[in-house]
């Protein structure tokens, strides 16, 4: 798989590089602003991109309009998003397609190399990674909505699944078996009126009705 990666910091930068190529992924290129940025997003070659947030010439939310531009040309084109912050708007407008394929975390609390990694892989996938504090950040309940439907534990198990979150991790992280959290997640995709389809993808979609973008 090939990656772009947008960070500004350079020993952050180099060390995306690094960790990337040891994990068997190729940066096809490491730029440390938007200089070049959206026409490395629109290479054939490049299969997904990991973007700070904030980048130069202002350090507000270039990385973020720019990973929204490119999938507003490359519909579905896989996008980690790094940051220190929660950017509300440009977040919810990120995942506003319904198409998964995003990851948003936090800088400070990815603790583990081989687990960002791991999301990076389901990112290209097609599956949705989200820090809990973004859920938490994005989340928005209005009434009379599918989601009131689920039980407090269905919510449970609902928001792990947007941390991107395997029903094995779930079912560790709820200490219940795997077969009750499948039996949980057959329940939300009953309630929230999904089609029968790919799990991976009614799970993506499940996500994004609950965070209603």
């Amino acid at each position: 798989m090939r990656v772009v990666v947008a960070e500004d910091h350079a020993l952050l930068r180099d060390g995306l590089t690094r960790l990337l190529t040891a994990y068997g992924l190729e940066v096809a290129e490491a730029l440390d602003g938007t200089t070049g940025l959206p026409e490395a997003l629109q290479r054939n070659d490049v299969d997904a991109a990991i973007l700070d947030v904030r980048l130069p010439p202002s350090f507000t939310d270039e990385g973020l309009r720019a990973a929204i531009e490119a999938r507003r040309t490359r519909p579905g084109f896989p996008v980690m998003v790094l940051s220190q912050y929660v950017e509300h708007l440009y977040a919810r407008e990120l995942l506003a397609s319904g198409e998964g394929a995003v990851g948003y975390l936090l800088k400070d609390r990815v603790a583990d190399a081989g687990e960002f990694v791991d999301s990076v892989r389901r990112v290209a996938a097609g599956g949705t990674v989200l820090d809990p504090e973004v859920v938490a950040a994005l989340m928005h309940r209005r009434g009379d909505e599918p989601v009131d439907r689920l039980t407090e534990r269905e919510r449970e198990v609902l928001g792990l699944m947007a941390e991107g979150r395997s029903n094995a991790a779930i079912g560790h992280a709820l200490f219940v078996t795997e077969k009750a959290v499948a039996k949980h997640i057959n329940s939300i995709f009953t309630k929230l009126d999904l089609p029968v389809d790919v799990d991976d993808n009614r799970r993506v979609l499940a996500v994004l009705a609950w965070l209603k973008v």
